[in-house]
């Protein structure tokens, strides 16, 4: 008899989540806890952007201060990557610019808004054998972080739509050979979902 409410309270249990909500529930947790890559994105506003809006993507040439050396348009590369699937219309710009050559370039052409990124921080901590040989200090080791900042302007009035702050540090699971430019990914493409209104 015990064993049939068990097994019927594990099969109730089991039909109010799917897998796929068990194992995202569980990437969650363990991301929060710290073990896998974690992000945190603070915007000033919620508004929702149409999704057939033109979007140029351009990156500062501020270079984050610490031990960090990301690559110079790597913010701008990465936003790309997590917007294109969302924006069939997006361009970025091949270089690092400052924003006025940045909003005319978005201006020359014809795109709706010109997002414009920067790394504001990283800190790339020993995470591998190699690193540990090349600074061999103690107070290095660790897990990798940064922060980087974003501004959404509309083109043709410059009004600042929106601004975001993200947060990326890795996790003591996946922190091996990681540096602060490889956690921009997914936070970047979770940021295009948000101005689409999508949730994760």
């Amino acid at each position: 008899m015990r064993s049939l409410v068990l097994l019927l309270a594990i099969l109730a249990l089991g039909g109010c989540m799917n897998v796929s909500d068990l194992g995202e529930g569980a990437r969650y947790h363990m991301s929060d806890a710290g073990l896998l890559d974690h992000s945190d994105t603070h915007r000033s506003n919620s508004l929702r952007i149409q999704p057939d809006s033109f979007i140029y993507i351009a990156q500062g040439a501020f270079a984050p201060p610490g031990s960090a050396n990301p690559r110079p348009n790597v913010v701008a590369e990465e936003a790309f990557n997590g917007f294109v699937e969302y924006f069939p219309m997006v361009r970025r710009a091949r270089t690092p610019e400052g924003l006025d050559e940045a909003m005319t370039e978005a201006r020359g052409a014809g795109a709706h808004y010109l997002l414009y990124t920067r790394f504001a921080k990283a800190d790339d901590r020993i995470g591998n054998s190699d690193e540990w040989a090349d600074q061999q200090a103690v107070d290095r080791l660790g897990i990798d972080s940064g922060v980087i900042q974003i501004m959404l302007i509309e083109t043709s009035t410059q009004y600042l739509v929106d601004t975001a702050r993200i947060h990326s540090r890795g996790g003591l699971l996946t922190f091996h050979d990681n540096a602060p430019e490889d956690l921009l990914g997914p936070p970047l493409e979770q940021y295009a979902r948000s101005l689409l209104g999508l949730s994760d």
